[in-house]
């Protein structure tokens, strides 16, 4: 018996690669299809994290008595209303910051190394540098060769760029009319998906797509809210020290939070390394508070918003990391925890429901 479970994963193994080694052959056949699902993946992925968000508000309009499709209306016209009051407050400070970023950017990197240069004359911080161990103006030289190379190879990368930014605005036209028909008919996808099961285990499948839909919603709203308490109070902190770029500073953390573990501590490094810039003493407050932040969040908000939904061993997330980074780069860095976090509880659930399925057709066969 074991060895033929064996010799089938082997088959389904060498199956696999077989496809896999022919795709690559003909891959210019699968190129529309390619280009198809990157135009259509990011306003549907978008549509449905915002299906999740706002399904609680519809269904509260609902119960009000408002039909459901004036109560969609009632939401994008009270989203437009936010975002365009969101837009005039914080808007001006926002590009205002941006734009002195960019334009200080040679700048701040000359003072970094102007300020290692300083710190080198202590004796205390000379000998930590002249140590194997930390090679600190190295790594800002690496910094700044990047910034060059970046800033010389741009005009290359134009039509790339431009194409980028073509399916972002093709997935901001879609997403309202996506989510639309998600919130409008979100309820007739179950119904739709149990017809496949057999009427004795309908109970039992809506169940299953129940925990899915539970564990989906949980962890996205979850998600959405330890990630604005980080950039709000990163922010605020920000504020309270006199941190240049700090609201640009706290939207990079706010972001940054969905990458567990190293996410934090990326999302810190460009507000400590604008604190050097400005003090030592600048950048300390920028990491003690940032610490205290964090420590509130894990041991008070993670819990009680979370529970323990994102159910993934720490050598699963390093190696996820590590392939994500490789495949897609800093944005595969920021996707890959939320996106193996979504498709376990999908696979997870759709086994169940599969498994369940084959058990009607067996019960109908032996009948």
């Amino acid at each position: 018996m074991q060895q033929s479970r064996l010799f089938r994963f082997f088959v389904w193994l060498l199956l696999i690669f077989t496809v896999i080694w022919v795709g690559s052959r003909i891959d210019f056949i699968f190129r529309p299809l390619v280009i198809l699902v990157t135009t259509l993946a990011f306003p549907i992925i978008a549509a449905g994290v915002f299906y999740y968000i706002l399904r609680p508000v519809i269904a509260l309009l609902e119960k009000w008595k408002i039909p459901r499709p004036l109560g969609i209306l009632i939401v994008y016209l009270a989203l437009a209303g936010g975002m365009t009051g969101l837009v005039i407050s914080i808007g001006p400070v926002l590009v205002d910051q941006f734009n002195s970023l960019v334009k200080g950017a040679p700048n701040l990197i000359s003072d970094l190394q102007r300020a290692i240069s300083d710190w080198e004359r202590n004796p205390y911080i000379a000998r930590l540098l002249q140590s194997d161990m930390v090679d600190i103006k190295g790594l800002t030289e690496r910094i700044s060769g990047s910034i060059g190379e970046i800033s010389s190879s741009f005009g290359n990368y134009i039509f790339s760029i431009l194409n980028v930014v073509t399916n972002v605005l093709i997935g901001i036209v879609l997403l309202p009319f996506i989510l639309f028909f998600m919130l409008k008919d979100g309820k007739k996808l179950m119904p739709s998906l149990l017809r496949v099961v057999p009427k004795e285990h309908r109970k039992e499948g809506a169940k299953i797509l129940e925990d899915m839909d539970d564990a989906l919603s949980g962890f996205i709203q979850g998600q959405l809210i330890v990630s604005l308490f980080i950039g709000t109070f990163v922010y605020i902190w920000y504020v309270i020290i006199d941190l240049e770029y700090a609201l640009i500073l706290a939207l990079i953390a706010l972001f940054l939070n969905v990458v567990p573990f190293i996410g934090p501590i990326i999302g810190t490094a460009p507000g400590v390394i604008v604190g050097l810039i400005q003090s030592p003493l600048t950048a300390l407050w920028v990491v003690l508070g940032v610490i205290v932040i964090q420590q509130i969040e894990s041991n008070l908000v993670s819990p009680l918003v979370m529970g323990k939904r994102l159910d993934i061993h720490p050598l699963t997330i390093i190696l996820l990391l590590l392939v994500a980074s490789s495949l897609a780069g800093f944005l595969g860095l920021i996707l890959a925890i939320p996106t193996y976090a979504v498709l376990k509880v999908i696979f997870t659930h759709s086994y169940r429901l599969i498994k369940l399925q084959q058990r009607g057709k067996h019960a109908t066969r032996s009948s």
